[in-house]
Parts: C-alpha cells; structure tokens; sequence
C-alpha cells in the first residue's frame, strides 16, 4: 500500500534524524498485507539498556501490548531490542494471537542472544484478523542493521497515513551533548489513550529505567494524550522509549526530579509534542490544525475534559470545516462537559478576536473578522471559564468527507 495523497498539513520534508549511539535499526518487506514498502521494523540496542513503555488504557488490548507491559515488569525495564509490524493489529486474536506475539519476541531473542522478556513488541492495523508469524520470522535472519535509515523505518510502520513522522532534538546533560531521536505512525483512531498511534523514542543518554518511565509518562500526557482526530481509542497504543547510556560520561540519572536532566526534559517534551502534532495533521481527511487552551477551569483535568468536549465534537469540526465560525457550538460543548463552568465569566476568543463574555456575544464583535481566521488552515480557540486555576491545551483537526472516505474503503 503507497501512502495517500499527503495532508495538506504535511511538514515540507521528513526531518534529518540523528544516529543514536547504541541503537540500530532495520525494516524488512514481509507482504503480509502490503506490497511493496517495508511493513516489518526491527531495532537493536547494543547492549541491555534502559526502557520504558507507556500503553493504551483500552479494555480490549492488543497480544503485543500485553507482551510489552509484561515484558518491562519481568525484565525490571531493560530491554534490548523491539519488533514492529504494520498492517494487522493482532488485537481481538485469542490465545493464537498471544502465543503469535511470543514466537515473534522467543524467535527476536534467540536472534540477538537475549531473553525474550528482554524483546518489546507493537502491531499496527486491522483488529480481529489473525496473525501468523511465519512472515515476521522469516525476515528476521536476513535484516541489515544501519543506524540511521529513520525515513525507511517511520514507512515501515504506518497505516493510512499520508506522510512519514519523525522529531529529534539534542539536550545537555553535564557537559555531554545527548542525542533524542523519534518516528511515530497515528492519523486516525485516534484519542488519548492515546490513539490507533505508535511512537518510538531513542537517547543515549544514561538514565535508570523507573525514571525514564516517570519521564516518558510526564511527556506523554502533555502531548500524545492531548491530542484527537475522532476521539476512538485504538487497542494497540504504544510509546515506547530506550535509553542506552553509550558514549556519554555523565553520571547515571537516578531522579526524575535531578536538575541535570531540565534540558533533557525540555527537550523530550518538545519532541513528542512535535509528533504529537504531526499525528494530528495527518488525520483522516485533514484540512486543519487546531488548537484548543482552556484557562481559568476548576482543576488541570477539568480543563482538559472540556477541551476534549470541544475538540471531539462533530458539530463544532464540521463548522470549522466548512469555515464557518459557528462559536454557540462552543457554547454548547463546554455545557455538556458536565465540568464546572458559569455562563457570566466565561471568555470565547476565535484567533485573537474575543467573540463572548458576560453571558453574550461581545459587542465589537465582527463575524467577517472571525470567519477570516476560519480561513485559515491553523484554528486557534481560547476560553476562559472564570471558576479556577486549571489549564489545559488540546491539539485536533476538522472533519471532512475524506474521514469517511478513509475508513469506509480501509479492509479494501
């Protein structure tokens, strides 16, 4: 399957990554449902490091996100290589399906002499259809390692997107330059947690698995778990994170909370931001970015649920797609949230044009001045609820025909 027509919201360009020291990487052509294009990704650390995994909540997950959760508890958070394979989920397969998800980490193991609780898995693409393994292994022994092939990788484990993701980012950690870099693949079944979405991280920097954990989750709540195209959670969400610790001389970060990783933190945040993002300007059918801050809620969480009333409703993404700012829609989103809000203090801004306030439309407000920013391909909506210290910033996209046109013909 070639990638579709790119989004209009598509960066210009896949981004030069860096080589991570410790890590290599190598993709391979399987056929199992696409021709073609490489749909199998295998890395490899050098040696046992550091990992970290943040997975979907969903009731129904995947066999490879239950062999990952139960992989970094056996193996204390240490791992030594990851297996990806797009185009069947193996989600909703049954014990086949487990036991498909641990011939491929027994088979990975015994390739690169390790444990296979020491082997992290993911699967992207269709639910309910059984996996057989036979492919996967079969490319295994004749994988070429490189270390810096990001563009093949980031093709080798998409779906239905239309361009290829990937950030990276360097940050300071004493006097040590370290490397971040990262691919992810999501554009539609996508909420947090987190989304038909897998996204894969790499530093050499020398971090103990617990706090690379607490890292990762921080940085996953402030981005891949604020962002929606549909508001469906997939059964195959997976972050995954290694740290290799090679060629670094800065001690070993033992504290999530040590001032020598500020930068690193910073810049971890910024990156899955990023592919945060680009996921969401991939989604189905796209035309445009949109972003969502709620000020002055009861609490962070409920800023982020009324966030989310907004950013999933089908109403309000149609009317930004048609380019009509309908901002009643906005209105009626915050009211349904169920979240403590007053209709006398709560502020709308459409761009920078405050459109309510005072329990009514604002009376310089110009709906020709709203309806140009509508325009526009990066929508901006602001409120102030008046009730609290909460915030909270979501990140969607509009809804368009091309969404259906998508997911009606995806088995086809």
């Amino acid at each position: 399957m070639a990638l579709l027509k790119p989004s209009p919201l598509a960066p210009a360009c896949f981004p030069d990554l860096p080589a991570v020291p410790g890590i290599e990487i190598a993709t391979a052509q399987t056929g199992m449902r696409y021709k073609g294009r490489p749909d199998l990704l295998a890395v490899r650390a050098v040696k046992n490091c550091a990992a970290a995994g943040v997975f979907t909540r969903s009731g129904m997950p995947s066999a490879p996100v239950i062999w990952s959760r139960n992989a970094l508890v056996a193996s204390g958070g240490r791992a030594c290589g990851i297996v990806v394979n797009a185009g069947n989920a193996n989600a909703f397969t049954g014990a086949d399906g487990d036991e498909a998800a641990a011939d491929t980490a027994r088979h990975y193991g015994n390739l690169l002499g390790v444990p296979e609780e020491h082997i992290l898995l993911a699967s992207t693409g269709v639910i309910g259809e059984p996996l057989d393994p036979k492919p996967i292994l079969a490319a295994m022994p004749d994988l070429q390692f490189g270390d810096k092939d990001w563009k093949a990788a980031a093709q080798a484990i998409g779906t239905t997107d239309t361009f290829l993701k990937g950030a990276g980012r360097k940050a300071r950690i004493d006097d040590d330059t370290v490397i971040l870099s990262g691919i992810a693949k999501g554009s539609g079944m996508i909420q947090p947690d987190m989304a038909t979405m897998l996204a894969f991280v790499f530093t050499n920097a020398a971090i103990q698995p617990n706090v690379l954990q607490d890292l990762l989750r921080e940085a996953v709540d402030q981005s891949f778990n604020a962002i929606t195209v549909d508001s469906d959670t997939s059964t195959s969400d997976t972050v995954l994170m290694l740290a290799t610790g090679t060629d670094v001389s800065h001690q070993m970060v033992t504290r999530a909370d040590d001032p020598r990783i500020a930068d690193f933190r910073e810049a971890l945040a910024d990156l899955t931001r990023d592919l945060a993002h680009q996921v969401v300007r991939d989604g189905e059918g796209a035309t445009k970015f949109i972003t969502i801050t709620v000020e002055g809620a009861k609490s962070g969480a409920s800023a982020k649920k009324i966030g989310f009333a907004i950013a999933n409703s089908p109403l309000i993404k149609t009317a930004i797609a048609g380019q009509d700012p309908n901002w009643g829609r906005i209105v009626m989103a915050v009211g349904k949230s169920g979240e403590p809000a007053d209709r006398d203090r709560l502020r709308i801004w459409l761009g920078d044009q405050l459109v309510a306030e005072n329990g009514r439309r604002h009376s310089a407000y110009e709906e020709a001045v709203a309806a140009e920013h509508m325009k526009g391909a990066e929508i901006s909506i602001r409120l102030d609820l008046g009730v609290g210290d909460g915030q909270a910033t979501v990140w969607t996209c509009d809804l368009t025909h091309g969404y259906i046109s998508i997911n009606a013909d995806y088995r086809s």
